[in-house]
């Protein structure tokens, strides 16, 4: 018996023995295969192969939105849960990739709108997952019904509410090792808009992810933004935050927002320091055009 076995066996009988996150498939699905995969191909709903993002990150999703497994020491993580029916292809993708669904600790999610979190409710249900939300994401999480500052309330679809285990605020971290998982409060999509940072390690090569939320200005077609100036500086807060989170790597709830599957692909830069820059000034462009269309139609 080597001297590392002799004392994994000796850590295991005081009940101290070392967690590892689960070992994936040995061939886990290529970001190519999941490219031509989805090709022509972007419903809530499309199934997707899994792919192995970075280090310790997966995609899970399917072709138009974008669910992220992360394995750590001390379990799973999920972060969103696209729609109620893209449930059992997300569940068959955590499997295809050598992963437990039972061993997801912790379900985490971007903003409240069904395509991104109508499947939380039964990947909980499936799991047995603790889900954690900023405050101002509970009601709607819970409910399934959006809040009445969303922008989109109007034309957002109800989805099935889950049950929301504990409040997580602005720059807290998770509580897993190694990762430093932490949620970023980027409101201005929807009113609990969360963005979440972690560090993943490839071997040598560490990288800060950034999943950062959807900053598109839409809405309904009775909500006006120029009425609502609070929310529009809340919003631009978010735009001048989003460039100073820690980003080697930018994902998003929708994949084609930030190219992802080309990236993945190895057909488009996937680490690059400036993109969640870049991503945060498209969408200040679209905020301003948005306002001086409802201005101008004033």
């Amino acid at each position: 018996m080597s001297a590392r076995i002799a004392m994994l066996a000796a850590l295991a009988l005081t009940g101290c023995a070392p967690q590892a996150a689960p070992a994936p498939a040995a061939m886990a699905p290529t970001g190519k295969a999941l490219a031509i995969a989805c090709e022509g191909r972007d419903g809530w709903s499309d199934p997707a192969p899994p792919a192995k993002i970075h280090g310790n990150t997966y995609y899970v999703g399917t072709c138009g939105i974008t669910v992220l497994l992360i394995a750590t020491p001390d379990g799973l993580v999920l972060i969103d849960g696209a729609t109620e029916k893209a449930v059992p292809g997300i569940l068959a993708n955590i499997r295809a990739l050598g992963f437990d669904p039972k061993n997801v600790r912790y379900l985490l999610a971007s903003h409240e709108h069904d395509d991104h979190v109508g499947g939380l409710a039964a990947l909980q249900a499936a799991t047995g997952a603790k889900l954690l939300a900023r405050r101002e994401a509970v009601a709607a999480l819970t409910s399934g019904t959006p809040d009445a500052t969303d922008p989109q309330r109007e034309i957002a679809n109800p989805f099935a509410g889950a049950t929301v285990s504990r409040t997580i605020g602005d720059g807290e971290a998770v509580g897993l090792r190694d990762i430093g998982l932490t949620a970023h409060a980027t409101p201005g999509h929807t009113p609990g808009s969360t963005s979440w940072t972690w560090r993943s390690c490839e071997g040598g090569d560490c990288r800060s992810i950034a999943y950062v939320d959807s900053l598109t200005a839409i809405s309904g077609d009775a909500y006006r933004f120029t009425d609502h100036p609070d929310y529009v500086a809340t919003f631009r807060a978010t735009l001048a935050k989003v460039p100073t989170l820690p980003c080697d790597l930018l994902i998003t709830p929708h994949p084609s927002a930030s190219n992802l599957f080309a990236r993945l692909a190895g057909d488009a830069r996937l680490v690059d320091a400036d993109a969640c820059h870049f991503y945060a000034a498209g969408a200040v462009k679209r905020l301003d055009e948005r306002l001086a269309k409802e201005t101008a139609a004033q």
